[in-house]
């Protein structure tokens, strides 16, 4: 891989970095109020300490500018946020910082979308390339309509009909959450067992709405491929079709395909939010429906520059990945 093509990319990764760093520095200054005070109601109204409520002012005080000029707040806000990815304080979840939060929201999250996702994307890019390939099954090629309606109905949907269908009517999973709450998760098999119980629901109404999105993303990929060059040479050479259809045919199809799944994994720590709500499941999208519920002015903030920075990551081991898979592109 040449020098210039990774500094670009890792120019354009820090420049948005920045850029979202920097939005976020801007958005509370434009907005009417004062997010410290704010702060300070919601902690005195929950009976917080007046000592804790002291230290967080002081805290916040010195972050959002009461002290210092602007330019210099910005770049300490930089420092905090990029260097050190010191997000601040939960009014939630006080005492606890931002990051923590987070972090111990990201792992049900991270287990149940990004399986998710990967699922759906192996099984309708597959899906979808068979249907488009002309030596596969009729059954397979029309599959088409079924799949067209999946792919536009939503998450949320998906999930209160599954609700209805297998957990309230036949009583087969849980109707939310992420684990029996009588038994916190341990690492057992039991406890596996249970979480992998309680995310069956969840993970398929993710599953089901993918499924029809990426098979007919990855369908039209494939007919733009039929009768290239490259098709007909590997025919002419007698290779088999096993390795016709994944070696020539899928590799070069799924390029588009694999820049969407790294937008789609990119956006996975925020998870599902309206999937996460209808199961109550103790994700990040979870965790910022509670935030903008209950006026966690920082936790919000927090969040949102999180997901623009794993979608920035996402995007940056795309663009470093690509060369590999086609290494036109590099040039």
């Amino acid at each position: 891989m040449r020098i210039p093509f990774l500094v670009k990319r890792l120019g354009l990764f820090l420049m948005v970095v920045v850029l979202a760093a920097s939005v976020n520095f801007i958005i509370p200054r434009m907005a009417p109020g004062n997010p410290v005070g704010a702060m300070i109601e919601q902690l005195t109204s929950r009976g917080q300490s007046v000592s804790g409520v002291e230290d967080i002012i002081a805290a916040y005080a010195t972050r959002f500018g009461l002290d210092q000029p602007l330019w210099r707040q910005y770049l300490n806000y930089l420092y905090d946020t990029i260097l050190r990815f010191d997000l601040g304080y939960s009014i939630s979840f006080f005492p606890a910082k931002v990051e923590k939060v987070l972090f111990d929201a990201l792992p049900w999250t991270i287990g149940l979308l990004s399986i998710s996702t990967l699922i759906a994307f192996s099984l309708g890019s597959l899906l979808g390339a068979l249907m488009a390939w002309p030596r596969s099954p009729q059954f397979v090629k029309r599959l088409g309509p079924l799949l067209m309606p999946l792919s536009a109905v939503p998450y949320y949907l998906l999930a209160l009909i599954l609700i209805y269908l297998l957990a309230f009517v036949a009583k087969l999973f849980p109707l939310g959450g992420a684990y029996n709450p009588s038994v916190p998760p341990t690492w057992s098999l039991a406890s596996f067992l249970d979480i992998l119980w309680h995310g069956t629901l969840p993970a398929l109404s993710i599953v089901l709405a993918g499924l029809g999105f990426w098979a007919l993303g990855m369908r039209g990929m494939m007919v733009t491929v039929q009768g290239e060059d490259y098709l007909l040479l590997a025919e002419a050479k007698g290779l088999p079709a096993s390795r016709i259809f994944f070696a020539y045919a899928m590799r070069n199809a799924i390029l588009p395909q694999v820049t969407a799944l790294a937008i789609a994994l990119g956006t996975v720590a925020s998870g599902s939010i309206l999937v996460e709500v209808v199961f109550t499941y103790p994700g990040v999208g979870w965790l910022l429906y509670n935030a903008l519920r209950t006026s966690d002015y920082f936790l919000v903030q927090g969040v949102a520059y999180f997901l623009v920075l794993t979608v920035a990551i996402a995007v940056l081991i795309v663009d470093l990945v690509y060369p590999l898979l086609d290494p036109r592109i590099e040039r």
